[in-house]
């Protein structure tokens, strides 16, 4: 989880917790953290996480790269195109490392404390906590933060704090959040990892609400150094950081300077990284990864490529349909276009046979529907069985499959004959909408120029059904600025996953978030069955019934069309040069590059392997 990941249902399971009763006379569970499903994997006395070295030596810098640019410092906010790694300059109450899958430990409160009726939560803060101006994080603070994140922050603070209802100051350490509606076990996870920690004074003469590129004072292990929007910016270890010691902490943040170069095109993007003008990519092109690293650093060793299994849950990567336009209203029709997607050929010939196709919002995941529905998903489903597709009741969604040679015309038939029993004709080679007796035409929207080759095949057999499609690539602003007023037809997106769902559903699918500009509903979906569904989610009293609920809301989902499943690796592929030191364990959540540091000894022969090719070039 993280206010950069999907937040989750959160079982609170106060492993190695003490009792406590508190002055409200409510029982309450004091932890140093939190667990969804299980144990904590790290006890109250533990030294430091089991990916990070707490010897690591600090210095060096990282550099690393961005798409598109920046003219906001705030991240907080719906306006603007915010910094990336700005996330380093601030805190939270509490944080999640990326081998404990949904949970979270201590870091700027010490230790929280629930109620048993999951009527409230207070946090105690670590006394040592500090601003980068030395003063210290206080309760003030805090109600400060929440406030102007319910309430003039992105709107997806407003969705999970939706049952927050208020902050209250205790004592200058000590602050309790309450909680209305049914009991639900993920609020004080929400508020302990999504809750940005701001300084009260210094807004005092600053607007919240407003884009700025006056770095906003944190408490982070980095600091904004220098930047100049749109190119670049330089953030800085910050020496004397407060939290430097804590065992979440201990052992990570070792780079004296971490800088993000920004570029336009992501060919650049990768010549760029070649010719060493950064250290680190993720890479998520398979054609990059099969042909894109043949170069004479990389031949000898400079260069390292590593494919590290993914064990973290998938979610849902396809082409969303913008349901807000009505053309896209037909499930018929956004059935009849999910047989024109050609996986298998695009795999074979596209994609060097790196990707499975997916087949759930939740892939990936034990919540992901499998086979026919359990007795617990039928009891889930039965009282909505009028409102929804009688499929729902059935085995799971698959999508098409075709045999891979780019003219099976099995899939396109099928189409064919859905949208003529929708009542849909054709007329001169164009499909006609029988509604509004005009022809239909789509537009793909896309920043990426590396994806017309995959939207590309897509586009022909989509002709060969008389759909009429076309692409529009804009830059990264006007992209985001797009999607933020969902003025678009179809979009490729990522609806993240974890382990334990919970309050974000209600931002991905609920009605609600549908209406609110800069949501991440942006398929539109306003299905009061889907808005239920969430509901029942949210409120599962415990992990077991979680599972259920989950893949009632998954069968629900896909029979409704709402978006064509694309594909999904079955690894992280990483990319870096050979000059930084690391332990031999890969955290299950993915990669965390800030338990890495600079080896000196590596990046010595790195310069030197560096003259030699060039020496030989020459």
């Amino acid at each position: 989880m993280g206010i950069l990941k999907t937040s989750a249902f959160v079982l609170i399971s106060f492993f190695c917790a003490t009792p406590f009763i508190a002055a409200e006379t409510v029982k309450t569970t004091k932890s140093h953290g939190l667990s969804l499903a299980g144990p904590l994997k790290y006890g109250p006395d533990f030294k430091h996480l089991e990916y990070a070295n707490p010897d690591a030596p600090k210095g060096g810098t990282l550099r690393l790269s961005a798409i598109g640019g920046f003219d906001n410092l705030n991240p907080f906010i719906s306006r603007g195109q915010s910094a990336n790694g700005i996330a380093l300059t601030f805190q939270t109450l509490m944080t999640q490392p990326n081998d404990d899958p949904s949970t979270e430990y201590a870091l700027v409160a010490e230790s929280v404390e629930v109620a048993e009726d999951l009527s409230f939560a207070i946090f105690n803060l670590n006394p040592k906590a500090r601003f980068h101006d030395g003063s210290p994080i206080t309760s003030e603070d805090l109600i400060f933060s929440f406030n102007m994140a319910k309430e003039k922050g992105r709107p997806v603070f407003r969705y999970y704090y939706a049952n927050v209802d208020k902050a209250e100051a205790l004592s200058p350490t000590r602050i309790k959040f309450h909680f209305t509606g049914p009991p639900n076990r993920e609020l004080p996870q929400i508020v302990g990892q999504l809750m940005p920690i701001l300084s009260k004074k210094h807004f005092e003469t600053r607007e919240f609400d407003e884009t700025t590129l006056t770095p906003i004072l944190g408490a982070g292990p980095y600091r904004v150094k220098e930047f100049e929007a749109n190119r670049y910016i330089v953030y800085e270890r910050v020496k004397d950081y407060w939290g430097a010691d804590l065992p979440i902490n201990k052992g990570r943040y070792n780079f004296d300077e971490i800088r993000f170069d920004f570029y336009r095109d992501t060919t650049v993007l990768l010549e760029a990284f070649k010719a060493g003008e950064y250290d680190y990519r993720a890479e998520n092109s398979a054609k990059n990864w099969a042909t894109g690293y043949d170069f004479p650093a990389l031949k000898n060793g400079l260069v390292i490529k590593e494919e590290i299994p993914s064990k973290s849950p998938a979610g849902q990567q396809g082409y969303a349909f913008n349901l807000r336009k009505e053309k896209f209203k037909d499930p018929v029709l956004r059935e009849a276009m999910t047989y024109a997607f050609d996986f298998e050929w695009l795999n074979k010939n596209i994609f060097y046979d790196q990707y499975i196709r997916t087949n759930s919002f939740f892939y990936n995941s034990v919540m992901a529907a499998k086979g026919k529905p359990s007795a617990e998903e039928l009891k889930i489903l039965e009282p909505y069985r009028d409102q929804l597709p009688a499929r729902v009741f059935g085995p799971a969604y698959t999508p098409p499959v075709t045999d891979g040679s780019g003219r099976d015309r099995k899939p396109l038939r099928t189409a064919k004959r859905l949208l003529k029993e929708g009542g849909w004709t054709i007329k001169g080679g164009k499909l006609i909408n029988p509604k509004t007796g005009k022809p239909l035409e789509v537009e793909f929207l896309m920043y990426d120029q590396n994806s017309l080759r995959i939207v590309g095949p897509f586009i022909k057999n989509l002709q060969k059904l008389g759909i009429t499609s076309t692409t529009r690539i804009v830059d990264t602003a006007q992209y985001t600025e797009r999607l933020r007023n969902y003025d678009f037809d179809i979009v490729t997106t990522v609806f993240g996953q974890s382990v334990s769902p919970g309050n974000e559903q209600r931002e991905y699918w609920g009605s609600a978030a549908a209406k609110t500009p800069g949501g991440r509903n942006l398929i539109g979906i306003q299905n009061p069955v889907v808005d239920a569904l969430i509901e029942n989610l949210i409120a599962a009293p415990d992990y077991e019934s979680l599972i259920p609920a989950t893949r009632a809301l998954d069968r629900v989902l896909t029979w409704n069309f709402y978006l064509i499943p694309q594909f999904t690796a079955a690894y992280d592929r990483l990319a870096y040069w050979n000059k930084f030191g690391k332990t031999n364990i890969y955290p299950s959540e993915g990669n965390d590059i800030m338990a890495w540091w600079i080896d000196p000894e590596k990046e010595k022969a790195l310069r030197e392997g560096l003259k030699k090719i060039k020496n030989a070039e020459n």
